[in-house]
């Protein structure tokens, strides 16, 4: 495949083009119906009113090239299952809107470490009062007057954690009925365990993506640099039809990123990183590029695994995912995501090498 005939990149710039040119209008919309964020940790109260659901603007950006492109069948089965788990995540992003509870955030007013919950609170440092275990310390340590509340956040309402598994397995079964589901993956013959591969993988991905939409550009960064490498890797293997989907994917991160760069104007919300993360699995799935697609998202699945064993009480971490804890430990957001961005284009860029070593 020749990189330098331009019309393999039209795909990635007309869903470029798109995304810039949809977002504002989502933006506009999202605020005119008070549909912002209200973010519970207290580093990032400044993003307070920002619109989310701005995913809505990449959904829009990819249909546009599913229309487009309308005979590339597996585009349109992608772009199926990503409105499939835009539309979960859009129920989420709702609820989210409803205020669950109140929690107070607690102020270390001692000149030593004060422990609150799983957390050991430095010198005038400020937390939420969230686990059992800190609600249980809080009264107490007021009493001592080692801390004082200093303000309340709303939390927001959510699905639980298997309400929203269930969910997210309910959107693969979109692409196991549509029959495209490969039955021999990587070159083996997997026969009917391709099924909960790909429901593994749908749930896997839309999660991965979920959890590291935490900072700004952080997921729309991270998966375009990724899409970009499996369209790459696509093209090294003669299959265009995927090439244009993950171009198009590619597009859409890079279009959003305009806006969702820090400091970001709009937020994808669980309506975009579902879509995100359906759609990523989907075209890995039917393009037969499982491995290489796992590989180069290496950062957000460390970050799942990470925050896995952290619940599993494995290991502790003062607060998660895995960047809410490196912010906690000192390092400033942008330079946490351009070591997210850096270390995912590494990563691909090795894993691109090997493949053509081999």
């Amino acid at each position: 495949m020749n990189f330098l005939n331009p019309y393999i990149f039209i795909p990635l710039i007309i869903a470029f083009v798109a995304v810039v040119f949809f977002t504002p209008f989502v933006r506009k919309t999202l605020i005119s119906a008070n549909i912002t964020d209200n973010p519970i940790v207290s580093e990032h109260s400044h993003k307070q009113g920002t619109p989310t659901m701005g995913g809505l603007a990449i959904i829009l950006g990819l249909v546009l090239i599913a229309c487009i492109y309308s005979q590339n069948q597996i585009l349109l089965i992608t772009t199926g299952v990503m409105i499939a788990a835009a539309i979960i995540g859009l129920f989420d992003d709702l609820l989210g809107l409803k205020t669950k509870e109140i929690q107070k955030v607690a102020k270390n007013v001692t000149s030593q470490v004060v422990e609150l919950g799983r957390l050991k609170l430095q010198p005038g440092e400020e937390a939420r009062v969230a686990t059992p275990k800190a609600k249980e310390d809080v009264d107490k340590l007021i009493k001592q007057e080692k801390i004082e509340i200093i303000r309340e956040l709303p939390i927001k309402s959510e699905i639980s954690e298997r309400e929203k598994i269930l969910s997210q397995i309910f959107v693969s079964l979109f692409l196991v009925v549509s029959g495209a589901v490969p039955f021999v993956l990587s070159d083996f013959n997997m026969g009917l365990l391709s099924i909960p591969i790909a429901i593994i993988g749908v749930v896997g991905a839309i999660n991965a993506v979920n959890l590291i939409d935490g900072m700004d550009g952080l997921a729309s960064g991270v998966m375009g640099i990724a899409s970009l490498f499996c369209a790459i890797f696509s093209l090294l293997t003669s299959r265009f039809d995927i090439a244009i989907a993950f171009m198009a994917l590619a597009g859409v991160c890079f279009g959003f990123l305009v806006y969702n760069r820090m400091p970001a104007s709009i937020f994808m919300g669980d309506t975009g990183a579902f879509a995100l993360g359906g759609f990523y699995a989907s075209a890995s799935i039917l393009g037969d590029l499982i491995v290489f697609a796992v590989i180069v998202i290496a950062v957000p699945i460390i970050s799942v695994v990470i925050s896995l064993l952290h619940r599993s009480h494995v290991i502790k971490l003062p607060v998660e995912p895995l960047h809410h804890t490196l912010n906690y430990k000192g390092l400033s957001e942008g330079k946490i995501v351009a070591l997210y961005w850096v270390t995912t284009l590494v990563i691909c860029i090795i894993a691109l090498y090997f493949y053509k070593l081999f």
